[in-house]
């Protein structure tokens, strides 16, 4: 049986979730991030604290990162919204991934946790 985090992924269409798994992928790959179930989403943490998440704009129907301290952060893709902290990063799931602009975001939001 799979766990929630496992099943949000595999339940999504491609190629939504292909895009998904790749951020997944690409979150894990940093040093001391942890993957947790919370909020009913997955949650990646830094060193033990809320960090980023992983999910789906209601509205516009496109993978996002969300950003725990994004309001710290001044980049212009990312979208404040209506979130009083967060911001996100639209993912465009029919494009090619901007890992480079992706990594360049995460690098800004880890510095912020010195």
């Amino acid at each position: 049986m799979l766990s929630p985090l496992d099943n949000y992924f595999e339940k999504k269409d491609e190629p939504i979730k292909s895009c998904l798994q790749y951020l997944r992928s690409l979150l894990m790959g940093y040093a001391d991030i942890t993957e947790h179930w919370k909020y009913g989403m997955p949650f990646y943490y830094h060193k033990g604290k809320m960090f980023c998440y992983l999910w789906i704009h209601k509205k516009l129907h496109q993978p996002y990162i969300g950003l725990v301290d994004g309001n710290k952060i001044e980049h212009e893709d990312l979208l404040q919204e209506k979130r009083a902290r967060m911001k996100i990063l639209l993912i465009n799931h029919l494009e090619d991934i901007p890992k480079k602009k992706i990594e360049s975001i995460l690098k800004q939001a880890f510095a912020l946790r010195k």
